[in-house]
């Protein structure tokens, strides 16, 4: 199995967005109508939607959607409104100003993306749903990640990745992304992993039929405090994963650099590829020097918003 990353610096929509989008678009087409045209919003809906919860982001997908061809089903799968459910598992974690984390998915739905723009502010972020983020950071210093809440219940509200691509381009704070997920609805259990320039962090543990709960904790892994999921949490190992990072974040000794190492490690990194599930990357991000380290066992990306450059590489993973 492999899966080649790439690295793309557009600052602003364009030709290198559009390429991406063409590549991509049949899969998500197919999942985004899985369950028939009449299963998901109305165009209007979902603008509205936009409108109210994220405006700063409606003419970023208007030009989106005239990219895109200006199809309706393309516009309405892009505002990521009550989309169809998706899972993942994935561990993060704060340690000083670094924030880690490993995502684990199948490699066939990764998107496999580094970008860097400047649509509302200069960010670097891994991609996903075609404009959304899976981690990233902003010019601020702002990082954040994603992970699965552990909860199979949906309701209405936005797929997880627009909220952090928002929370990326309109936010500097953690007390300022805190307003926001106090505000916008999401579609599914998510726990989300924060920490800003000047040392503050958060995890929230977001659900679509349940007020959020955000505390200054600094790891998260597939559940919200306690296991509503039994069979996910098994399949996943996330209670062993979570008591692990909170056993090493205990640790006087484990500094940053310790902890970075152990995400290349059992019980966090997952070698599920032939399963068709497993770690397919982790993402170091340096909030002071406003740096990310892309990492797989063989290679590593290291650049900033000053040093970004365009980059390919291929990542082969083992069927064992």
């Amino acid at each position: 199995m492999e899966l080649t990353f790439r690295a793309l610096d557009e600052d602003t929509p364009g030709e290198r967005w559009r390429a991406h989008f063409e590549r991509v678009w049949p899969g998500y087409r197919e999942w985004y109508l899985r369950d028939g045209t009449r299963a998901r919003p109305t165009f209007l809906a979902c603008e509205r939607a936009l409108e109210v919860h994220l405006p700063e982001l409606v003419p970023v997908w208007r030009e989106l959607c005239a990219l895109a061809g200006g199809s309706d089903v393309a516009a309405r799968c892009l505002s990521l409104w009550c989309p169809p459910p998706f899972f993942s598992a994935c561990s993060q974690a704060v340690s000083g100003d670094v924030l880690v984390r490993n995502y684990d998915y199948a490699a066939s739905l990764c998107e496999a993306v580094l970008w860097k723009t400047s649509w509302l502010r200069p960010v670097l972020l891994m991609g996903d749903c075609l404009w959304g983020a899976l981690d990233g950071m902003n010019d601020a210093g702002l990082a954040a990640s994603l992970s699965f809440g552990g909860r199979p219940e949906v309701g209405e509200g936005f797929g997880i990745p627009l909220v952090v691509r928002y929370l990326l381009e309109t936010c500097t704070s953690v007390a300022a992304c805190r307003a926001v997920l106090e505000r916008v609805p999401v579609h599914m259990s998510y726990n989300l992993t924060l920490l800003d320039a000047s040392g503050e962090l958060c995890t929230a543990f977001l659900a679509p039929d349940r007020a959020p709960v955000l505390r200054r904790w600094p790891c998260a892994t597939n559940h919200q405090g306690t296991v509503e999921w039994a069979e996910h949490a098994e399949l996943t190992g996330t209670v062993q994963r979570e008591a692990f990072l909170a056993e090493r974040l205990a640790d006087p000794a484990e500094d940053a650099e310790k902890l970075i190492t152990r995400f290349g490690e059992p019980p966090l990194f997952w070698r599920g590829w032939a399963r068709g599930w497993g770690t397919l990357y982790t993402s170091v991000y340096r909030v002071a020097l406003r740096r990310v380290d892309v990492r797989w066992p063989t290679v590593q990306w290291s650049m900033g918003f000053d040093d970004f450059v365009e980059r390919s590489t291929l990542v082969r993973y083992p069927h064992t």
